[in-house]
């Protein structure tokens, strides 16, 4: 009679712990399910302000996720584009080494990417490794083309370097502080720089906030001094960058986010792209701005320069005609003042990368920014001479200390 009680209780005993563990297992899968949904709800999220270009937003939110052990290649792809783009490349690296952990199919653009964020962390050789892949993925690519009839490149970069020494202008701050030309003994330059207004709204791109021209003083040594932000006809709201001047200082052509007279405009993706506008010096101050005819709601143009005759005005763009993510064009300015047709500056400078911030120097050469040339990491600045002809030398890069391994670019010398 004991036994039979005793086994009735032993009986009750394992049906309550397995009725708890199975209320345990329960909690558990919900808990489970419930974090998933949580964490699916965040990436989402993210995407959005990933798609809207709001990347250190975007950012922040991807990491979160990531921190709690979720993994994926669209949410590893991503978080190195995000960080990529913002110029962040030690950043990225950590994000796509982790997409190639995962071992996964990906797109060849993915082996260029991470070669050049390798390079940012001083990994040539695993640079070049991934590069190699690139090429024989994407045999057709220009950059692919490149990286097979230059193997060497990176010791023939070298023979190239260390022609300049750097120092610092004087004016820098903690800020973005980029671009440069003189026009009446003034130094113009762009700045994302906190101008010290009531309101100050930060680009969601960057989390700086929207740049703006400057000019500067300049002493007798060379180095800046004084600078202050140019009037507010040319500095509105949004984005203003790298002015240019005609010889005689009375045309500005500049960058602007697409706004004028008050209004701003979106492309079919509600983005606000960028724009080339013009202003003339009436004697006394600049105004009467005006866009540039070429410009479209559709995509960008910016970081204008000009030939040593005032006759072209070289741009960067995503136009229809554009090889990469951004290209070189030229446009012929008229003598009434009128432009002609946009064209593209072709395969000897452009790739399918970017290529942006081209300068003319006095002895015609076209100096620009590319991350599609071969160079040292991120964008570089390279140097070609324009014939008469309108043909091009060979493609220079101009070397260390001027090219390093993060980004490099907009380049000015004043001959």
């Amino acid at each position: 009679m004991n036994l039979q009680k005793n086994m009735i209780k032993l009986f009750h005993q394992d049906s309550s712990k397995f009725k708890n563990m199975k209320i345990k297992l329960i909690i558990l899968a919900f808990l489970t399910v419930t974090l998933v949904n949580a964490q699916k709800a965040q990436v989402s999220s993210a995407d959005k302000k990933f798609e809207n270009l709001a990347y250190i937003d975007a950012i922040s939110i991807y990491e979160d996720v990531a921190k709690k052990g979720y993994k994926s290649t669209d949410l590893f792809q991503k978080l190195g584009d995000a960080n990529y783009f913002n110029a962040n490349l030690k950043e990225a690296n950590k994000w796509y080494t982790e997409l190639f952990a995962l071992n996964q199919k990906t797109e060849p653009e993915y082996y260029y990417r991470y070669s050049q964020t390798l390079k940012s962390v001083g990994d040539y050789t695993k640079a070049d490794q991934y590069l190699k892949l690139f090429s024989e993925a994407n045999e057709a690519d220009i950059r692919a083309k490149l990286f097979k009839d230059n193997q060497n490149y990176l010791a023939e970069l070298k023979k190239t370097s260390n022609r300049y020494e750097i120092e610092d202008s004087g004016i820098n701050s903690q800020f973005s502080d980029y671009g440069a030309a003189k026009v009446n003994g003034k130094f113009v330059f762009t700045s994302t720089r906190d101008t010290g207004g009531v309101s100050n709204v930060k680009h969601k791109w960057t989390n700086q906030s929207f740049s703006n021209l400057f000019d500067a003083d300049v002493d007798s040594e060379g180095f800046l001094k004084n600078p202050q932000s140019l009037a507010k006809k040319i500095n509105s709201k949004f984005n203003e960058s790298t002015a240019v001047y005609t010889k005689d200082g009375k045309i500005m052509y500049f960058t602007r986010n697409n706004y004028i007279n008050g209004k701003k405009q979106k492309d079919g993706k509600n983005v606000t792209l960028l724009k080339l506008y013009k202003a003339t010096f009436d004697g006394f101050s600049w105004g009467k701005v005006e866009e540039l005819p070429f410009n479209s709601n559709q995509y960008s143009c910016a970081h204008p320069a000009l030939s040593p005759d005032d006759s072209i005005l070289y741009f960067a763009s995503d136009m229809p005609g554009t090889i990469g993510l951004s290209d070189i064009f030229k446009v012929t300015i008229n003598k009434d003042g009128s432009f002609g047709v946009p064209q593209n500056l072709g395969a000897t400078i452009n790739t399918e990368a970017r290529e942006t911030f081209p300068f003319i120097s006095d002895e015609n050469e076209l100096i620009f920014a590319s991350d599609g040339q071969l160079g040292f990491g991120g964008l570089d600045v390279f140097s070609v001479k324009i014939y008469k002809d309108g043909t091009y030398s060979k493609v220079l890069n101009v070397g260390e200390p001027v090219n390093s391994t993060q980004d490099d670019f907009a380049y000015f010398i004043e001959s």
